[in-house]
């Protein structure tokens, strides 16, 4: 793999490349799925292949393959340059890369149990405990269970002299349980630890052992069925209160996307549209939240979805300030995108696979915990609702105006938690809404939750991210803006 990339990054200067990289990269992930008592599939993949990335009079070439051998690495090379000569016909500003010096080393995802290591019976049967735990609730007419994980070792050379090897690994799983009304076809679903894939990290099978899915599996087939005959969640203004994961979604929706420097510039618009955050807002006392609203992008995080030793531009993962008491601060950059604020690259560029030209994604963006303990908070609240768990989403293209809709709810009373409450939805406008955030539970009850499934670009690429959070309060929302049937 060295000397391939060696060899690209030789013909690539040969040819007048003003500066090159090259990604060898190679990815191995296993899925385990299990619903209504039955093994639906195991899966089991591979993936190798490198890619090679100049700049020639000023523009980007890219190319890659899956034959990794030294004629293919020339030939990949010769294409990427003669893109880069194409690209620069086109009118535009020369690309500048901010300053890197050489990096050299290397990084493993810390872990105890390698998840390739444990017997795929073991892992299987777990699942099966889990889904058999669930279907035991009278009611539960539907249950699924899954496990992911996967390990990517990538080696990264560059004309600057930087040479980096990694190896990382993300593990996560999830239970599901539905309830179905067989008179009015109605449908409510419970999720645990998260919804709409499953919870995961960096790290090993231990990660997946932690979660105690067999545990937890009673308790929402239970919650499914209760809320079968709920009453809907009501219409108002209201205080809201929202548990970790739904607050994580939030983030990942309304503050994580927008501040990707590629969507404020209009690099990378088609797929999930652009930016309110625009350069004119970055140090000039723009306030996103309130106070007490804190948000950092770090990929250092131990365990969390977005953390690595070095991005896929080389640069060292670090932390970011994003928003600073309640003030918007920082972006994700790159190294073609920074310069143009008079900035440097914080490492967070990053590549879903080897024939996939690297972008600006998401790390680790999590909102920084506060003091409160959850308990407390609700006795504190006299009247509102807890919102558990996320359902839909919905947000304009530049992340402002968004609906979120919850698969759990509560009414808080008194500041006691009361009669549960279904499909309830709440809406508003980003800056807005964090700047009604008046209080944040602390770290003991902080988590990150990991989001396995973020798309951006086109072609599609899906990105690992974390996002720390822990439940939060939001006064004068509205509350209920959906119609339910």
């Amino acid at each position: 793999m060295r000397d391939l990339a060696i060899k690209a990054l030789n013909i690539a200067q040969q040819l007048g490349a003003s500066y090159a990289d090259v990604r060898v990269m190679e990815r191995t992930g296993e899925g385990i799925e299990v619903k209504n008592g039955r093994v639906e599939g195991v899966s089991s993949s591979t993936s190798s292949g490198f890619n090679v990335r100049v700049i020639v009079n000023g523009a980007w070439g890219f190319a890659s393959s899956a034959r990794m051998d030294n004629a293919e690495a020339e030939r990949v090379a010769k294409q990427a340059i003669q893109i880069a000569r194409a690209s620069a016909l086109v009118a535009g500003d020369p690309v500048r890369l901010s300053p890197l010096p050489p990096q050299k080393g290397s990084y493993r995802t810390p872990m105890q149990i390698d998840p390739f290591s444990v017997p795929l019976n073991q892992k299987v049967q777990l699942l099966l405990d889990a889904d058999a735990a669930m279907r035991g609730v009278k009611g539960v007419a539907l249950t699924s269970s899954n496990m992911e994980y996967s390990r990517e070792h990538k080696i990264f050379m560059s004309t600057e002299g930087s040479e980096i090897e990694q190896d990382l690994f993300d593990t996560g799983a999830a239970i599901e349980a539905s309830a179905v009304d067989p008179d009015s076809s109605e449908i409510q679903t419970r999720s645990y630890p998260n919804s709409f894939g499953r919870q995961a990290g960096t790290s090993g099978y231990e990660f997946i052992e932690a979660m105690h899915l067999t545990d937890h599996a009673v308790r929402i087939g239970e919650e499914a069925v209760q809320l079968l005959s709920a009453p809907q969640c009501p219409s108002g203004i209201m205080t809201v209160i929202l548990d970790g994961p739904q607050t994580a979604l939030q983030i990942h929706e309304s503050c994580g996307h927008p501040i990707e420097l590629d969507r404020v510039l209009g690099m990378e618009a088609g797929f999930v549209g652009k930016s309110f955050l625009t350069t004119d807002k970055l140090n000039s006392g723009y306030r996103y939240g309130s106070d007490i609203v804190n948000i950092i992008a770090d990929a250092t995080t131990p365990g969390a979805l977005g953390t690595f030793g070095w991005d896929d531009e080389g640069v060292p993962a670090q932390s970011t300030p994003i928003v600073t008491n309640g003030i918007f601060s920082g972006y994700l950059m790159s190294r073609d995108t920074a310069p143009l604020l008079g900035l440097s690259s914080n490492g967070c560029v990053r590549a879903d696979n080897w024939n996939r030209l690297p972008m600006i994604r998401m790390t680790n963006v999590s909102l920084q915990p506060g003091t409160w303990k959850l308990p407390d908070l609700i006795a504190d609240t006299d009247d509102g609702i807890y919102m558990s768990i996320n359902k839909s989403w919905s947000i304009d293209d530049r992340r402002l105006n968004f609906q979120f809709g919850v698969e759990m709810a509560y009414e808080i009373k008194q500041g006691k938690l009361g009669r549960v409450l279904k499909n309830a939805t709440y809406t508003g406008i980003t800056p807005q809404f964090w700047g009604s955030c008046d209080a944040i539970c602390g770290r003991d009850e902080w988590t990150v939750w990991g989001t396995p499934n973020c798309g951006k670009g086109e072609p599609m690429q899906t990105m690992r991210t974390g996002h720390g959070a822990a439940p939060a309060r939001f006064r004068n929302v509205q509350v209920g803006v959906g119609r339910w049937s």
